[in-house]
């Protein structure tokens, strides 16, 4: 039997890890949730501890499910971008909470920046705001005596939740980060893809305490569990592994990611493109060859929105949702801004609102307006993308917010274009796989590539029906801004 590779994928929700043979059937997989701490309005926090403890006991379960006589070629890992985390380089100790991608708190520091969004835009690919890592570095450096103590005594880390994951597997031996994961800080420049001193000066962020920059895929180094050496192959950020999983590595891909937020990515091929409203994100790096990049939006809050209407207790489990949207009468619509508006409005500011409620408005109605709100948006950053050519072509499609029929149906209605649904569900963990046995087996690593089709989604709607939802759609969305620009509603 050829080797198995193990995948790390450590989400927002819950930490997940797997161990793929290689035609992407999956030998073990464990997973353990997570608990997302909304201290107030705005903040959005994970106990760092147990980002990396459960991520830990789910590699073991894996490990532990498995033969001792089967080998191992490596381990990739997959995580959420702009999330970072703070640790003592002496304990491992955390030294604050870990502040999610999606926490605003940092808005003041970020609002600063914005007299030359032109400079950042340059050097970064992406928009100066409160979801990337430096705004959040310097809220702590500024509100936490513990965190200024340990940046004052040389004792205090700081990086992507990959980086302390790896830190923490290794015994301190991996501290590491690769530029898709660098990239989300605010600190990495674009064309060199290093630790630019200009954005350090800017933050007053000490080089010394952030990772070493390393191609995605490559031998990082070792880790020892549960009795075997294992070589860490491969580390990126959670939306690249998926654009991998969905082979999105050719220019032009479009590729959407449905899951805590959603995402959709083009390939643009070798240069980035500045678009406006949207991010130039990096694409995974390989030694020796060079990169490449995706234009990229994002909605804050996705399966986040549904989330939060189950605990409204509108929707009782994920299955539901289907169902929800077929009993559905009115015309209800709702702005998923929980966190902000990401691409391509960047305004962190906008709060999430109903519009188009009366006395005969039900659950199942609030339930098909934010599932629907989710695609609206994603429509929004299809056509900032449209613009500047060339047009959407077949979108592949995944996630676990993509199980719903009726979201897929619709997004494929409004933007016009088939949808393409994968099989495979763990997209992420298959493309960080895919990325780790680069080198080791390219064959294997392509296969992992070519997640197939379970389903298309192809319009049903007329195009006249979808440039009608859309301009009620536009309007609501321009007056719900004005709103929380003008009286912050």
């Amino acid at each position: 039997m050829k080797p198995l590779i193990l995948a790390l994928d450590q989400g927002s929700s819950s930490s997940r890890a797997f161990a793929f043979d290689e035609d992407g059937r999956v030998a073990a997989r464990a997973q353990f949730p997570l608990k997302t701490a909304r201290p107030k309005p705005g903040w959005v926090e994970h106990d760092a501890l147990e980002l990396a403890r459960t991520q830990e006991r789910a590699l073991d379960k894996v490990l532990s499910a498995l033969p001792a006589s089967r080998e191992i070629a490596g381990l990739a890992l997959a995580c959420q971008r702009s999330t970072i985390v703070l640790w003592d380089s002496r304990t491992g100790e955390p030294a604050a909470p870990a502040l999610s991608w999606q926490d605003g708190r940092a808005a003041e520091e970020a609002a600063l920046l914005k007299k030359n969004p032109e400079f950042w835009r340059w050097k970064t690919g992406l928009y100066p705001t409160p979801y990337y890592s430096a705004p959040k570095l310097c809220w702590l450096l500024r509100q936490s005596a513990r965190v200024r103590a340990l940046a004052k005594s040389g004792h205090l880390l700081a990086g992507p939740v990959g980086s302390f994951i790896l830190w923490r597997l290794s015994k301190g031996a991996i501290f590491a980060a690769d530029p898709t994961l660098a990239q989300r800080t605010l600190l990495m420049n674009i064309s060199t893809l290093s630790w630019d001193e200009d954005l350090l000066s800017v933050f007053g962020v000490d080089r010394r305490i952030l990772p070493d920059i390393l191609p995605s895929a490559g031998l990082w180094g070792l880790i020892h569990r549960r009795g075997r050496e294992i070589p860490v192959l491969a580390c990126l950020g959670d939306q690249q592994a998926a654009v991998a999983g969905l082979g999105g590595g050719r220019a032009g891909a479009w590729i959407a990611n449905y899951g805590t937020g959603a995402f959709l990515l083009r390939n643009s091929g070798d240069k980035p493109r500045l678009i406006p409203g949207l991010l130039a994100s990096i694409g995974w790096t390989l030694p020796g060859r060079e990169a490449f990049y995706f234009e990229e939006g994002t909605v804050n809050a996705a399966g986040a929105a549904l989330d939060w209407i189950a605990a409204l207790g509108l929707l009782k489990k994920r299955t539901d949702i289907d169902r929800l949207c077929r009993e559905a009468k009115s015309g209800a619509l709702f702005l998923p801004a929980l966190g902000g508006l990401g691409a391509p409005f960047w305004e962190p500011r906008a709060k999430a609102a109903f519009v188009r409620l009366d006395s005969q408005t039900t659950p199942a109605d609030l339930v098909r307006a934010c599932v629907e709100g989710v695609a609206f948006l994603i429509s929004e950053i299809a056509e900032a993308m449209g613009k500047a050519g060339p047009k959407i072509a077949a979108v592949r499609a995944s996630g676990g917010v993509s199980r719903s029929d009726y979201l897929m149906q619709f997004q494929a209605d409004i933007l016009r274009t088939p949808v393409q649904r994968i099989a495979q569900p763990d997209a992420t963990a298959l493309g960080a796989a895919s990325l780790a046995l680069w080198r080791h087996d390219q064959r294997w690593s392509r296969r992992l590539q070519n997640a197939p089709v379970e389903r298309t989604f192809f319009p049903r709607r007329s195009a006249a029906e979808a440039r009608r939802l859309r301009e009620r759609w536009k309007d609501f969305l321009i007056r719900q801004l004005a709103l929380s620009r003008t009286f912050g509603l």
